[in-house]
């Protein structure tokens, strides 16, 4: 749990009343490889930190084709954000592409705190402004930049995925199809 404390304080500085407020909630798991922790259509009721591994957000449009919007690797914090905000079902789902450590907790308990507990509401915004802006460089990325470009940014954003995970996770997330990926890496490779 000390990892856990650990990264929430790297974030913003929760009070130790507020930590003995909170840890309870949060719950030791796991997820195999290929588990789910956010299903499609589904209404998402958990959040959770990510000690280990790697999850992907991901949705598969009309012809079947998955889009890999998100990779998340450990230490990150996970949950169908959308579902959870509005109670709808949630349409991007969040399966792990690794054996995965992760610690669970209640959205709705959590979030109850918020009042009495400012410091965690403080957390909660900045973990949300933190993915809004990686949504929007992403997007900005996938408009303005050739898929090298996005290969490049990709390996620096996520220096040891690609031992860890499949070419064809690696190519969704690009934009771009395997064989794509494959003729960029081979250029790399020979420079």
């Amino acid at each position: 749990m000390n990892e856990l404390k650990e990264y929430f304080n790297s974030i913003s500085t929760l009070s130790e009343s507020t930590w003995d407020k909170i840890s309870p909630f949060f719950k030791e798991d796991r997820l195999l490889k290929n588990e789910y922790f956010a299903e499609e259509n589904k209404t998402a009721i958990q959040i959770a930190f990510l000690k280990t591994g790697v999850v992907r957000a991901f949705f598969i449009n009309q012809e079947g084709k998955d889009y890999n919007k998100q990779f998340f690797v450990g230490q990150s914090i996970i949950g169908a954000y959308s579902s959870l905000l509005t109670g709808n079902v949630n349409l991007i789902a969040q399966q792990a592409l690794t054996d995965c450590v992760i610690y669970t907790c209640d959205y709705v308990s959590l979030t109850k705190l918020y009042k009495e507990c400012p410091d965690l509401e403080r957390f909660a915004r900045k973990i949300a402004e933190y993915y809004f802006l990686e949504k929007e460089k992403k997007e900005i990325e996938i408009v303005l930049l050739d898929a090298a470009q996005r290969y490049i940014l990709f390996k620096k954003e996520f220096p040891t995925l690609e031992q860890q995970i499949t070419q064809f996770h690696i190519a969704s997330y690009l934009g771009i199809s395997a064989t794509q990926l494959s003729r960029i890496r081979r250029q790399f490779l020979s420079k």
